[in-house]
């Protein structure tokens, strides 16, 4: 049995941000569609499944800022507890993607 792929949080939530979405030149592209840092993380394609842990990701049509800032209201969205679910115990905590951005910040 082929197991399928797991979305990513743009195209779960159908924003257009990703490179050449279709709200690009209008709002920009999205950080959590570009940062390589936490690629494959649950799976996804570079921060597509840990967005949350992304400062200036764009959720609701504006920018979240920080983690601490916007992380109450990941956790209440519903592509948060889609990756939740489907990771289970091999769920990434918060706390450890942050680490894997700083420990891995360029420059």
């Amino acid at each position: 049995m082929k197991m399928q792929k797991k979305i990513n949080c743009w195209e779960f939530k159908k924003c257009g941000r990703e490179p050449g979405g279709v709200k690009v030149h209008e709002l920009g592209v999205c950080p959590a569609t570009t940062e390589s840092r936490l690629n494959g993380v649950h799976e996804g394609e570079h921060s597509g499944r840990a967005c949350w842990a992304i400062a200036g990701s764009m959720c609701g049509g504006k920018v979240q800022g920080s983690f601490a800032q916007k992380y109450g209201n990941c956790v209440i969205c519903d592509f948060f507890k889609k990756v939740k679910e489907e990771e289970g115990a091999e769920f990434t905590l918060s706390s450890v993607l942050l680490k894997k951005l700083e420990e891995n910040k360029p420059g």
